[in-house]
């Protein structure tokens, strides 16, 4: 059996892994690469495999690093079966879609620049329409339920507990070219115990090999309950400024999450009853999305809704989702303090910039950072505190509070990693730590052999395995 590392290897973004076994090619991810604009063009349009060659690919979760190029998978010859869970699938029809009007935005705003240059026109990675037929190839699956993918292969998917229909992948195998039976997981993003909204990860017993993500891999979070006592206190100082909180959140998972925390807060009166604003089209299409898969929500969130007045976990009477591009506007011109939650998450694009422009030079301004923010972006430069910021070309100077919580982030920390290893009676022979920039993967590499003996390898960007 071989493994490809075709994305995710010392970086955090890009999933794409390729396993051959029994004369068959299973893909484990299809998500597109984030970085700077020219290298992550040419590395999504130009898939490192043949897509037509790949027989069966397994998705873990809907976030775009690792669902957003199975439209370009599609277009480069994959007719196979692209299996998930049923709440994967969901997400993924809202999200592609976006995801293609972005290509194509984008690229018509490049081909303004490059007509007035004579510079050649380039083409979108995938467009709304590619989007929209790649879901003819989706299979749903549900948690613990087998199912053979190939000869000799048998999937099942257990929750990950990172978003909703989060699935780490169970590949059970019979290896006819060595004749041996093995078993290998791939983890996808684990989550964390506690979180609100879904339920908590779902150990594996046994691996032979290991494929596991490693984003945290050399740091702590506080717990969520410490961060919820953060927010609190953020949002009451930003209005005792006059200030505006602005929180720049992914669509999925994150700004769902949010909401959910800040309802618990309202309704406990622990924050300034002050306006919230959702301003984003697909978080309100995601919501819907949550919305229809109870099937996936935690004890906690069940026993939330069972009070008749609160039918509604990601509603109530301060919040207010604004969807059209009017709506949004007319939050430049909030007077006073109020809570604008808005992608994307590491502020690369869409509405969260405009609010940014608008208010990120008032020193009376918060931006809450509750996520993890890659290199190069936006984001990681206000988490490092520079002070002159370049937003829709420009350079503004950055006069705002910039808060970081990461209580709320969706992936395990350090010690949560090594606990759902050690959780694992019959450990794995092999392990490939993916996900994760360099750094901390290294540092989980090392701790995982130290604590469990294990052999762990960090892998390089297309390197194969033979295992």
């Amino acid at each position: 059996m071989k493994i490809t590392f075709y994305g995710a290897a010392r970086t955090v973004t890009g999933s794409q892994h390729l396993v051959e076994v029994n004369g068959t090619r299973i893909l484990l991810d299809c998500g597109l690469y984030q970085g700077r604009r020219a290298d992550a063009y040419q590395r999504n349009k130009h898939l490192p495999f043949d897509a037509a060659a790949v027989d069966v690919m397994v998705l873990s979760h809907a976030h775009i690093d690792h669902s957003g190029n199975i439209p370009n998978l599609v277009n480069s010859g994959f007719t196979g079966d692209i299996v998930c869970t049923h709440a994967t699938r969901d997400l993924c029809a809202t999200m592609l879609l976006d995801s293609g009007h972005i290509q194509e935005r984008d690229v018509e705003y490049v081909n303004k620049k490059n007509a007035r240059r004579g510079e050649p026109l380039v083409e979108p990675i995938y467009t709304q329409a590619d989007a929209a037929h790649s879901l003819n190839y989706f299979v749903g699956q549900g948690y613990d339920h087998p199912r053979a993918i190939a000869p000799g292969v048998t999937l099942t998917l257990i929750d990950a507990g990172h978003l909703l229909g989060s699935a780490s992948v169970i590949l059970d195998i019979e290896d006819r070219e060595t004749k041996r039976d093995l078993r290998l997981v791939f983890s996808g993003d684990i989550g964390r115990a506690g979180i609100p909204i879904i339920r908590d990860p779902q150990m594996v017993d046994s691996a032979d090999i290991l494929i596991m993500e490693s984003t945290y891999g050399d740091r702590l979070h506080p717990p969520y309950e410490d961060d919820m006592k953060e927010m609190e206190r953020i949002i009451t100082e930003t209005v005792r400024r006059g200030g505006v909180i602005l929180i720049p959140a992914f669509a999925v998972g994150r700004t769902q999450q949010l909401v959910y925390t800040l309802h618990q807060l309202a309704l406990k009166g622990d924050i300034p009853d002050i306006p919230v604003y959702v301003d984003s089209p697909l978080a309100i299409d995601v919501t819907g999305v949550y919305r229809m898969h109870p099937e996936c929500y935690d004890e906690e969130l069940e026993q939330f809704l069972q009070d008749e007045d609160l039918r509604d976990a990601f509603g109530f009477k301060r919040l207010t989702y604004t969807r059209t591009t009017e709506e949004s506007k007319k939050l430049n011109f909030l007077q006073n303090p109020a809570i604008i939650i808005a992608a994307s998450g590491m502020m690369e694009a869409g509405r969260i910039l405009h609010h940014l422009k608008n208010h990120i030079g008032d020193p009376r301004t918060t931006v809450l950072i509750v996520g993890w923010q890659a290199e190069h972006t936006l984001g990681r430069k206000l988490v490092d505190g520079e002070k002159t910021v370049r937003i829709f070309g420009e350079m503004h100077q950055n006069r705002a509070h910039i808060e970081v919580l990461n209580g709320f982030s969706g992936h395990a920390d350090h010690d949560e990693l090594l606990a759902w290893v050690g959780a694992i009676k019959q450990k794995p022979r092999r392990t490939f730590l993916v996900h994760g920039e360099e750094a901390p993967a290294l540092s989980l590499a090392n701790d995982l052999k130290q604590r469990y003996g294990l052999v762990v390898d960090v892998p390089d960007w297309k390197q194969s395995v033979e295992v």
